[in-house]
């Protein structure tokens, strides 16, 4: 399920904090389904399990993982990660260092981008090399 922006606002020109919002969001709810698709169903069990998929620590392994695939990225995606990594937040962060932190919030804009864009495919494609990244560790 997509939303459409008003007239008035292009997706592109986002301030890249605004796409990781959106992003943070967007991937919550597909790994919340990706664990109800598992099995898992108790609000507590599901929480905990989410978490290792959520978490900035994890976001920022993930966003790693699939720099170091050469070409997994296109040129417009790489510059969206950039942003999404110099944007400056003005938050502290409480449970990682700035580094990860901002990383995920690369993730989280990447994550953001494709879904404005409506760009079901990709964010498919992102989804599941995410979840079996964290799979497998």
């Amino acid at each position: 399920m997509f939303f459409d922006l008003p007239d008035n606002i292009e997706f592109k020109q986002l301030n890249s904090l605004a796409l990781a919002y959106v992003g943070d969001a967007v991937y919550e709810v597909y790994v919340r389904h990706f664990l109800l698709t598992k099995g898992s169903v108790r609000p507590n069990q599901l929480h905990n399990l989410s978490k290792r998929y959520v978490s900035a620590k994890a976001q920022s392994k993930i966003l790693h993982s699939l720099l170091d695939e050469e070409g997994f990225f296109t040129e417009e995606e790489l510059a969206v990660i950039r942003r999404g990594r110099n944007a400056k937040s003005g938050t502290i962060p409480k449970n990682t260092d700035v580094q990860t932190y901002r990383y995920s919030t690369a993730f989280e804009a990447l994550i953001g981008y494709h879904y404005l864009a409506k760009a079901e495919e990709r964010l498919q494609q992102i989804f599941v090399r995410s979840v079996g990244f964290m799979e497998d560790k």
